[in-house]
Order: structure tokens, then sequence, then C-alpha cells
């Protein structure tokens, strides 16, 4: 069975409902990452959460957007783009996942060093807990921060202590320029020592990738900028510029989430408390911890 809220206040009612009846649920989206994942209890109702979609609101000022969980990466993009703006989450897998499955997995792309993953980027949200209570956690401005910091807690914990129904995330300019180069990095000679110190000096790529026997590095910012870190570049090995967007091929050839996903998440005393506050009868994924759920 499948059920398909169209709204956070439908979707409150029907875990309201599982909680009532004790019935566990496998929350998805668009499901791009089922079977990535420790396999959730085989008898769990299905929540498909994907109607919870849409853009809320976007101040390009502000470099804010707030949208629902159901809206995808994609969505984001078309919309920020227009004003020279991106969320540079990139997830492992494309862009046609959802805002509430990247977050909720913490899954970090390619430029998260760079640019900030997940948890670096949410500064709001609202979601149902197991009990179906209807919590909002932070704000739409990047300067709300007061309390205790529900929104990174609930970011990375998998829909195992609510149910994302919308996010705010800050956004960033794009780069003015933006090149990829495929790097041979010279045997010897102290190339990867330089590169590690020029992946963490102040001309630092946008992102660094292993491919192939070459390192693809991902360079981006204002001409002057780009240019001097392009001369670091060359000087670690025979360098050739490549199409940027290899790194969405890449990520569409590596389908799986990237977050932290550890068999003993929920084993430890404080994760058992945290869970029994949010999620009392265990049917928020149970299994996808690799946690028992018999």
């Amino acid at each position: 069975m499948t059920s398909r809220p169209a709204t956070a206040a439908e979707l409150a009612g029907m875990i309201r409902d599982a909680h009532d009846r004790r019935t566990r649920l496998r929350v998805i989206a668009r499901g791009t990452w089922q079977g990535c994942t420790a396999a959730v209890a085989p008898d769990a109702a299905v929540l498909d959460v994907s109607g919870l979609s849409g853009i809320i609101e976007y101040v390009p000022g502000d470099l804010t957007l707030t949208a629902r969980a159901g809206t995808t990466v994609a969505e984001v993009d078309a919309a920020t783009s227009a004003h020279g703006q991106w969320c540079p989450l990139l997830p492992w897998g494309g862009d046609e996942g959802t805002l509430g499955a990247t977050f909720a997995t913490a899954t970090h792309g390619p430029c998260s060093v760079s640019l900030g993953a997940p948890r670096d980027l949410a500064i709001g949200m609202e979601f149902v807990d197991g009990t179906g209570a209807l919590i909002r956690a932070g704000g739409r401005v990047v300067k709300n921060v007061a309390g205790f910091d529900l929104t990174r807690l609930l970011v990375g914990s998998w829909g195992t202590l609510g149910v994302i129904t919308e996010l705010s995330v800050r956004l960033r300019a794009r780069p003015a320029v933006d090149e990829t180069w495929s790097v041979a990095i010279e045997a010897g000679g102290g190339a990867r020592a330089r590169l590690e110190e020029f992946r963490r000096g102040p001309l630092a790529p946008l992102a660094m990738m292993e491919f192939e026997g070459r390192t693809l590095v991902r360079l981006g910012g204002n001409a002057a900028f780009v240019a001097a870190s392009r001369e670091i570049v060359k000087t670690l090995g025979a360098a050739d510029p490549c199409d940027t967007r290899i790194w969405m091929r890449l990520r569409q050839r590596d389908p799986k989430p990237r977050g932290p996903l550890a068999s003993s998440a929920l084993g430890d005393p404080l994760s058992t408390r945290v869970k029994k506050q949010f999620d009392p009868r265990h049917i928020l994924n149970p299994g996808i911890m690799g946690e028992a759920y018999a």
C-alpha cells in the first residue's frame, strides 16, 4: 500500500494514524536511491512524499530559498540560475533527486568541501515526527539561529526521526568562470604534496576527484582568481581542459547517497533516547540504519 499526501497537514495525519496503529512506514520521494541502503522492514507501508513539491519563497537579494521537500534539485537550479545563483548540492545520482532526500541523507557532492555540505546549507526546515507532530525548526533567513539546532539534527537522520516537508537553504553566487582540468599528476618531485597544499590553500578548487588515473580539478571564481589557480594546476603535471559537464556524468554513473550511515547509528544510548523522543514507536524507516526492527 502506498500513501501520497498532498500537504504537510495531510502527511501529519497519516503519520499520526500510523503511530496509533503501530504501522511501520518506508518514506520515499523520487525513489532514485532505492536499493542503495540497508533494507527497511519488509512489512512497512510506503509513504510517498514526492507530491510535497514546489518553491515557496525565493529572495535573490538574501541568497535564500524555501521549497517543499519533494522539489527536485533541478527545479531549484532552474529557478536560481537566472539570478546567477545556485544551491551547490550536486548530489550523487544527478539533479532529479529531491531536496528532502538530499538533506535527509546529508548527501554531499563533489563541491561540498569548498561550497558547503547539506548541514552547512540548511538554515531551516519543517518536518513531521513519528507521532504526527508538525515541527518547524530554524527559519528562512541566514541569521536565524537560536536554541537547539533541530535542523542539523534532522539532516542526515535518513527519515528515522521525522519526515522533512519543507526546507530553507542558503544559496551561493555562481562563479563567473567555471572550468575543469584533467591532470596527470607527476610521480615524485613533490607533486602530490603540492596538490594537497593547493587543495587547502587560498586558491583552492571547487572540486577535485580521481578519475581513470588522472585528477579532475574544477576551478571557479572571478577571472583573476581562476587564472591564478590555473597556473598552479599546470605545475602539477600534464593538464588538459575538460567539459565541465563531466561532473554531471560522474554523478549519474554512481547513483548512491554519500551521507553518513553507520550500522550502529541508533545503537548508542544518546541516539536511542533521541529516537525515542521523536519516533517512540519506531515506525519511521525502521532498519534503514542497519538496526534490528523485529
